[in-house]
């Protein structure tokens, strides 16, 4: 891929919504066309969009398409669905994962408080015991997380009696941190030997292991060191807690609640439209709304920021988060599957479909599952930032409308 791919921005986001070249080569490219490609898809039933792309430092384009809101409770299309608008916030699922957790991992590597090759019991000493199998506690490094090699389940669903047993059973953060940290035991062995299974619970003790370094809630800390600096002001967790925001300042998801279409019940679950409030389940029910691996809302103008700290290897404006040599660790390939850095996900061997077809093999980027997604391409500066609400469909049998249109696809991780 040259640079010069990237001066008709039409052809570079087709490339990166489309999967198939004959899908961009049959169509004539204008500036335009993707503006349309996307407005069809709004009227066909897909929700809203918020597109942004930042190359050099500067915005090619910032627009939103589409509703903020569009069903009600009982999964009707309201009389005068909400229009997105520039401000709105989204919640941005796993994108969690990289711009707070990641970030604030950064920074503490970069300030010597953290060391991704030092056991986890080195942080969170109570970090101990074995799995019958002798899958031991003590042998989990912070690497492990990152690379998701730790061993642990891909998700637990502490928040549901059903589906765990009376001792993992949580609605409650500390008590969940607690199980974590001392109960919660390995499907499968560690180390540099083992392939990949992406987990949110690698995510969720690196969110407990941040706080425990810092002595402050992951979304203070954050708040404090990385946004605050940066002056952000649309970026947080629990965003209607507390804040001068109401639900109409974002986008909402899930029609009702976490039931999927009412087929989904456990204590407390919510049965109303989401909006302003993270719709992963882990996160509200069990972390309270605070954790590492879910939860933050952001904006179009916040994330373009994000992602040119990034882009600047860690520096935005006099402010300096953490250096190059840092962010080379974490977007270093991780042996057994380069599409994995350091909680990064990497186009290294360019097989994930979601950093579109002319991406160079330096981008890294994230998605997540509310329908978010980031691509970073350093080769040629350049950031691309896709905000949707892809869950505010209806759900039939366990599959979201939302997912079955090409701008609903390209937030999928694989």
């Amino acid at each position: 891929m040259f640079c010069k791919s990237y001066q008709n921005i039409s052809l570079l986001l087709l490339a990166f919504f489309f999967i198939n070249d004959h899908l961009i080569s049959s169509i004539r490219l204008d500036d335009d066309i993707l503006d349309k490609f996307i407005e069809d898809e709004i009227q066909q039933g897909f929700p809203g969009v918020a597109l942004s792309v930042i190359q050099n430092g500067k915005v090619l384009k910032q627009k939103v398409y589409g509703y903020k809101l569009k069903y009600d409770d009982n999964g009707t299309v309201i009389d005068e669905p909400q229009l997105l608008a520039l401000d709105t916030m989204f919640d941005m699922a796993s994108l969690t994962k990289m711009y707070a957790t990641n970030y604030a991992l950064m920074h503490l590597v970069h300030q010597g408080k953290l060391n991704v090759h030092d056991p986890i019991m080195k942080y969170i000493p109570y970090y101990r015991g074995c799995n019958p199998e002798n899958e031991c506690r003590e042998a989990r490094l912070i690497k492990d997380l990152l690379t998701h090699t730790a061993g642990y389940a891909s998700s637990v669903e502490f928040y549901n009696p059903k589906k765990v047993s009376a001792d993992l059973y949580s609605q409650d953060k500390n008590k969940t941190g607690e199980i974590i940290e001392t109960k919660l035991g390995f499907q499968r062995p560690r180390g540099d030997d083992q392939i990949p299974l992406y987990s949110d619970i690698d995510y969720i003790l690196l969110g407990l292991v941040i706080e425990h370094i810092t002595g402050m809630r992951i979304d203070q800390y954050v708040k404090s060191t990385i946004y605050q600096p940066l002056g952000l002001t649309h970026t947080l967790f629990n965003p209607v807690n507390g804040f001068n925001y109401q639900k109409t300042d974002f986008a909402a998801t899930e029609l009702k609640g976490n039931t999927r279409n009412n087929t989904i019940d456990f204590p407390n679950v919510r049965r109303y439209v989401l909006q302003g409030q993270v719709h992963d389940e882990k996160s509200f029910y069990s972390m309270n709304g605070l954790s590492g691996h879910a939860g933050l809302f952001s904006n179009l103008h916040d994330m373009t920021i994000l992602t040119q700290v990034m882009l600047n290897n860690g520096t935005y404006g006099n402010v300096q988060f953490w250096n190059e040599t840092v962010q080379e660790l974490f977007l270093t390939p991780y042996s057994r599957d380069p599409t994995y850095g350091l909680g990064w996900r990497l186009n290294y061997n360019q097989t994930l479909s979601w950093f579109g077809l002319h991406a160079a093999k330096e981008a890294y980027g994230h998605t997540g599952w509310t329908g978010t997604c980031t691509v970073i391409d350093p080769k040629c500066s350049i950031a691309i930032i896709l905000l949707t609400n892809k869950r505010h469909t209806p759900c039939i049998n366990g599959t979201f409308d939302g997912e079955k249109y090409e701008t609903g696809k390209s937030t999928t991780m694989l």
